[in-house]
């Protein structure tokens, strides 16, 4: 992400958005999201997307079709987006140990590759599974 600008390419924000890149497009296709920014190879997405494409999820996940979720978008107001949204935000999972995650909001810079590996080491060496004839 270009994130002084807050842009998005197709594949961050489907990653960010927990769906593929052919959903996005489907979507955007669908009218369940807005076409992307700019034009050509500067097309991007903004927080606005990745707040719909959640709000989208989030709806269907509760039950909702996307036919619903057109209607609900069409006629609700910006400022009643209330019933659609559920409050969520994009996390990093990174799996540290065999049973050891770390979870790492979106806006948090990872450290650099090299700690994150003495990271996991001292996991592994000093977090592990109780044999079950301990328990």
């Amino acid at each position: 992400m270009d994130e002084e600008r807050g842009r998005f390419g197709i594949e961050e924000l489907a990653d960010l958005g927990g769906v593929s890149r052919r959903t996005v497009r489907y979507y955007v296709q669908e009218g369940l999201l807005p076409a992307p920014l700019g034009v050509g190879r500067g097309r991007h997405y903004d927080q606005s997307h990745l707040d719909r494409l959640l709000q989208v999820k989030a709806a269907q996940e509760a039950g909702h079709s996307l036919d619903a979720i057109r209607l609900d978008l069409r006629n609700v107001t910006p400022a009643a987006k209330a019933p659609l949204s559920v409050p969520r935000s994009a996390w990093r999972r990174l799996e540290l140990a065999p049973g050891v995650e770390l979870h790492v909001a979106n806006d948090i810079r990872l450290p650099a590759p090299r700690r994150l590996d003495e990271l996991a080491d001292w996991c592994r060496t000093h977090l592990s599974r109780i044999p079950q004839d301990e328990e």
